[in-house]
C-alpha cells in the first residue's frame, strides 16, 4: 500500500489598512487582505473550509470558521493558483491574523494548509 502525499500548497498574503472605512475614534480599524493560494503539486485540490484566528493588540481574539472562501470552494489545478480578497475589522490599529484551510485532493483525502501569521497594521504605526 502506498500513501500519496497531499499536493504542496503555498499561500501568499498581502494586507492593507482601509482608512476610508475605518473610524479610529470608535475603535474601528478595517483591513483587507489578498491571499494567493498556489498549488505546486501534481494533482488538483479543492478548498472546502477556512479557519481564522484574529488577535488585536488588546489580546482580544476572534475565531472565524466557515465553508470555502468568499462564497466559493475553489478547485485549484496542479501548477495553478486562486486569488481572493476579503476583509476584517478589529478594535486596535495593529493585529495579527492566522489560520488554515481544509482542502481535499483528487482521491478525496482531506488535508490542512496552514496560513502563517500576518500583520494587520495602520501605516506608520510600527517602525
Amino acid at each position: 500500500m502506498s500513501l500519496s502525499s497531499p499536493p504542496t500548497i503555498k499561500c501568499h498574503v498581502v494586507s492593507h489598512y482601509l482608512a476610508e472605512q475605518s473610524q479610529p475614534e470608535l475603535q474601528r480599524y478595517v483591513f483587507s487582505y489578498t491571499i494567493t493560494i498556489k498549488n505546486l503539486g501534481r494533482g488538483s485540490a479543492q478548498l472546502l473550509k477556512r479557519y481564522w484566528l484574529i488577535t488585536d493588540a488588546n489580546a482580544k481574539k476572534l475565531v472565524i470558521e466557515g465553508e470555502g472562501v468568499v462564497g466559493q470552494k475553489p478547485h485549484i489545478n496542479a501548477n495553478d493558483e486562486f486569488t481572493y480578497t476579503s476583509g476584517t475589522v478589529i478594535e486596535t490599529p495593529v493585529g495579527v491574523m492566522q489560520g488554515q484551510y481544509t482542502m481535499e485532493d483528487d482521491a478525496g483525502n482531506a488535508f490542512r494548509v496552514e496560513v502563517a501569521p500576518f500583520r494587520l497594521a495602520m501605516p506608520n504605526i510600527l517602525h
